[in-house]
């Protein structure tokens, strides 16, 4: 009973309590590609120090000089805006000009008031883009900027998508108001989405370590394994860090982002999830198995694709929708993010536009309002 008295005392002897930080931590070393500090504590309240998801705005700090213009081909209106455009880029602000050489020359054909345009002569040029450029304005869709993005395999100077396609989850400026459009963007500020990418790496069976890999490919939608034209079920160990996920038995695995989680991700039975959410989506395509339900993954994650020794066939890489690789008994797939996410400019801000693309592009939750007469709750 004495005991029983005495405790509270004892106590309430402890008023203070030792406060700590929570960093990211990633396989034994801090990570500079992140925020170090995510959550404080103090006096036994734990907050967030910062959220990635934040609305991100762009000031210029000095004027921006050259405009990369590309353009999606074989589209007559495409050919006339983009003329229109870098006339009155030209004219009314004094800006330098990069186009693509197939454009280019569509340019001169036209008119040879368009010499004053620079292009590029080899890939080693192209690799160098990111250095000469300070803004980047796709006419097109969803596909030409992912072409865009495709170009930078490093840093990517913000991107303005303007939509001339069929459907645009990433395109909100109307080609119809380019010049108010234009002139907002080049005075700033302006709403940014930072847009996350895959990086990805092929690790062939005859490697001799993890760190004897084919070319980098960065993608910003997904990378898909597929079983191709094979009859068979494609077998597929997957691996999150250094835990087993599963082994996917069925059509294949999508890795999206989450700017690619309203593509092919999406028709595989996927969630949509907004573009600044960092993380990676894991859905499977026609899983022979009615539990195996799309994850979600943490964006520090590194995660492992490998064909089994004992897989019946190869299977097939694509990396947004392009450059398909097969991989045989042994090789392997490995995804982590890329530390270089592309900027697009918004029309509004990321929550905005993202919400207006799913209503106006998938009529989402589109249904008849329910009438108002009937039986009601007494």
């Amino acid at each position: 009973m004495a005991d029983m008295i005495t405790r509270p005392q004892t106590i309430s002897l402890l008023t203070k309590i030792a406060s700590f930080k929570l960093s990211w931590f990633c396989k034994g070393e801090q990570s500079d590609q992140h925020k170090h500090d995510i959550v404080s504590f103090e006096r036994g309240n734990i907050t967030t120090a910062e959220r990635s998801s934040k609305q991100i705005s762009l000031k210029w700090e000095s004027c921006p000089q050259t405009v990369l213009l590309l353009t999606k081909p074989n589209s007559v209106s495409v050919q006339i805006l983009c003329a229109e455009m870098i006339r009155w880029l030209r004219q009314q602000k004094k800006l330098h000009i990069y186009v693509e050489p197939r454009v280019r020359v569509e340019l001169l054909t036209e008119s040879s008031y368009f010499n004053f345009v620079e292009t590029w002569n080899d890939d080693e040029e192209v690799l160098m883009l990111h250095t000469k450029v300070d803004l980047v304005v796709t006419l097109g869709g969803d596909g030409t900027v992912l072409w865009a993005a495709s170009m930078f395999k490093g840093p990517v100077p913000p991107i303005v998508p303007f939509s001339l396609g069929s459907l645009g989850f990433m395109t909100p400026f109307y080609s119809e108001h380019y010049k108010e459009c234009l002139e907002s963007i080049l005075k700033g500020p302006i709403s940014i989405t930072l847009r996350h990418r895959l990086l990805c790496h092929v690790i062939r069976e005859a490697a001799k370590n993890e760190y004897e890999t084919e070319e980098p490919m960065l993608v910003l939608n997904e990378v898909t394994i597929d079983r191709g034209i094979s009859s068979f079920l494609t077998n597929l160990e997957c691996y999150c860090d250094d835990s087993f996920v599963t082994c996917v038995q069925g059509d294949g695995l999508i890795l999206s982002t989450t700017s690619g989680s309203t593509a092919y991700s999406l028709a595989a039975g996927g969630s949509m999830v907004h573009p600044q959410v960092p993380g990676i989506l894991f859905t499977p395509i026609c899983p022979h198995s009615l539990s195996f339900r799309p994850l979600i993954f943490p964006e520090h994650v590194t995660l492992r694709v490998q064909v089994p020794f004992n897989s019946r066939s190869p299977a097939w890489a694509s990396f947004d929708g392009k450059d398909r690789k097969q991989l045989e008994p042994g090789d392997a797939l490995v995804c982590s993010m890329a530390p270089w996410p592309v900027p697009t400019a918004c029309l509004v801000d990321s929550t905005n536009d993202f919400l207006r693309s799913i209503h106006e592009g998938l009529h989402w939750n589109l249904r008849k309002t329910q009438s108002f007469d009937g039986p009601r709750e007494t």
